[in-house]
C-alpha cells in the first residue's frame, strides 16, 4: 500500500501531461480551443488533486485558504474584465507565475537557512534560476500590463547608453550567480540578485513599443513556464517541471510566428526600439512623396456601397477592440449577408496587443469560425473583393511595407487590403499607429476614409444597411 500511493501519484501526472499534450493540440485550432482548453483543465485538475496526495504537504487547511481566495479573485477578475482588456489580463497572470516561482526559490533558500544547512551546487543552480527567470517575468509582466493599461506611454521608453546599462546588469547577475554557487551561505549576494533580477526585468520591456507587445505576451509567457519548470526541480516535482516545459516551449514557438509575421528578428524587437518615431512621416522615403488627397464618405454611401457589393473582408484591428465594436460589426455581417453578401474576416497574426487578440473578440461575437481568414489565405482573394472594411487597422494594412526601405516596417508581411476594387476605412482621425508612420492607404485613390468611434460608425453602417 505505501508504494501504491507514490506509483499512484506519478502515473496521474503521467496521464495529467497527456491531457496537456492533448489540449494544446486542440488549441491550435478554433474549431477546436474550446475543447482543448477543458480537457487541458482536466489534465490539471488530476495534476493538483495528486500533488494534495503528497506526503510534503504542510497544511491542507492553508491551502483550502488560498484556494478560496484565489477562486473569488479569479471569478471577479473573469466578470470584470473585459475582452479588450484581455492582453492585460494575461500580462498579469505571467508576473504571477514568475513571481509565484521566485518566492518558492527565495523560500527554498531560506529553508536551507533555517535547518542550518549549504544546499548543494545543484541545489543553489536551481534556486538562482528560479529568481532570476521569476524576478525578470514578474517585474517585466508588470511593465507590459503598465504600457497596455496605458499608465506608462506605450511608445519605447529610453534613455543614453541603456543597453550597456542592461549588459552591466545582466553581467552582474552572472557574476553574483556564479559567486553564490561556490558561496551559497551569502545572504547579501543572493538578495542583491533578487534586485538585480527585479530590475532587469523592468529595463528588459522599458524600451520596448506597444506595437511589439503581441510578441512580449508570448515571451514572458514563455518565461512564465520555464520559471514553473525550474521550481518544479525545487520541489522534486515532476508535473511541475513537464507543464511548465510545455509552457515555456509552446511560448518561445508562438513568439517565433509572431516574429515571423512582423518579418523582424526577436533580437530586433527586444532592442530595436520599434515606435520610437525615427521613422515617422515626413522623414524620408516614398511615404513622404505620396499624393495626400483624403476622400471621405459619410454612413449612407458607404452602408450602399457595402450592401451592393458582391464579396466585403472585414479588417479588424485594435481600434475594435478599444471602441468593443466587436458585436456590432457582427451585426453588419449578419445584415449584409442577409443581402446576399460573401462576408469573410482577415486577421493579421499581430493585430491587437497579443497573439490571437482579434480571434478572441470576434469569438466572444459569435462570428463564425469558417469566415475567419488568415493573411496567407485571404491575401490572394483582395483582388477579387469588391470592398475591403479596414476597422480600427493601422501598420498591418500599410502598403509601405512592401515598397518603402526607409519605413520600419518594410519587409513585414501585410494584409493587402490597397488591391480591393474599393476599400473603406474607419478610424478616428489621421494619427499614426504604433510605427510612427503614415498610412500611404489613407491616400490611395480607390481608399475612402470614415471617420469617427468604430463602434458608433459601424452601427450608423447598420442602421443604413438595413434600410437597403
Amino acid at each position: 500500500m505505501n508504494d501504491f500511493i507514490p506509483s499512484g501519484i506519478q502515473l496521474s501526472y503521467l496521464l495529467a501531461a497527456s491531457l496537456f499534450i492533448l489540449g494544446l493540440k486542440k488549441l491550435s485550432s478554433p474549431v477546436t480551443a474550446r475543447q482543448g482548453n477543458v480537457i487541458a483543465a482536466v489534465g490539471m485538475l488530476i495534476a493538483i488533486a495528486a500533488t494534495l496526495l503528497e506526503r510534503q504537504v504542510v497544511s491542507y487547511e492553508l491551502i483550502l485558504v488560498g484556494i478560496i481566495i484565489g477562486s473569488i479573485l479569479g471569478t471577479i477578475m473573469a466578470q470584470k474584465v473585459a475582452m479588450t482588456a484581455m492582453p492585460q489580463m494575461v500580462g498579469l497572470l505571467n508576473g504571477f507565475g514568475g513571481a509565484a516561482s521566485a518566492l518558492v526559490a527565495v523560500g527554498e533558500f531560506w529553508r536551507y537557512r533555517s535547518l542550518s544547512e549549504s544546499p548543494t551546487p545543484g541545489a543553489t543552480i536551481v534556486i538562482t534560476l528560479g529568481v532570476l527567470i521569476g524576478g525578470i517575468t514578474f517585474t517585466g509582466s508588470l511593465i507590459a500590463f503598465a504600457k497596455l493599461q496605458e499608465i506608462l506611454p506605450g511608445a519605447p521608453i529610453t534613455f543614453p547608453l541603456q543597453q550597456p546599462f542592461n549588459a552591466c546588469l545582466a553581467l552582474a547577475l552572472l557574476g553574483g550567480s556564479a559567486y553564490l554557487i561556490t558561496n551559497p551561505e551569502n545572504v547579501s549576494v543572493f538578495l542583491a540578485i533578487v534586485a538585480l533580477a527585479s530590475i532587469l526585468g523592468v529595463m528588459f520591456v522599458l524600451p520596448i513599443g506597444g506595437g511589439d507587445m503581441p510578441v512580449v505576451i508570448s515571451l514572458l509567457n514563455s518565461y512564465s513556464g520555464l520559471a514553473a519548470s525550474v521550481t518544479g526541480f525545487i520541489l522534486m516535482n515532476n508535473m511541475l517541471i513537464i507543464a511548465g516545459a510545455l509552457v515555456g516551449a509552446s511560448g518561445i514557438i508562438l513568439t517565433q510566428i509572431m516574429c515571423k509575421a512582423m518579418n523582424r528578428s526577436l533580437t530586433n524587437v527586444l532592442f530595436g526600439a520599434f515606435g520610437s518615431g525615427s521613422g515617422a512621416a515626413g522623414s524620408g522615403g516614398s511615404s513622404a512623396k505620396i499624393n495626400k488627397t483624403v476622400r471621405t464618405i459619410d454612413p449612407e454611401e458607404a452602408a450602399m456601397m457595402l450592401g451592393y457589393a458582391r464579396s466585403v473582408v472585414i479588417v479588424p484591428g485594435y481600434g475594435m477592440a478599444v471602441a468593443q465594436a466587436q458585436h456590432t460589426v457582427r451585426e453588419l455581417a449578419d445584415q449584409l449577408e442577409r443581402l446576399g453578401v460573401d462576408v469573410k474576416y482577415a486577421i493579421h497574426p499581430v493585430a491587437g496587443r497579443m497573439p490571437g487578440h482579434m480571434n478572441v473578440l470576434l469569438a466572444e461575437a459569435n462570428v463564425p469560425y469558417p469566415q475567419l481568414y488568415d493573411m496567407e489565405d485571404i491575401n490572394p482573394l483582395f483582388e477579387e473583393t469588391d470592398v475591403a472594411l479596414v476597422i480600427g487597422a493601422n501598420d498591418v494594412v500599410n502598403p509601405a511595407a512592401r515598397h518603402d526601405k526607409n519605413s520600419p516596417i518594410y519587409g513585414m508581411p501585410i494584409l493587402e487590403v490597397d488591391k480591393a476594387k474599393h476599400t473603406i476605412v474607419i478610424k478616428r482621425g489621421m494619427n499614426t499607429g504604433f510605427a510612427g508612420i503614415e498610412n500611404e492607404l489613407f491616400y490611395k485613390d480607390r481608399t475612402m476614409m470614415l471617420f469617427g468611434n468604430a463602434k458608433e460608425a459601424v452601427a450608423k453602417l447598420v442602421a443604413e444597411v438595413k434600410q437597403l
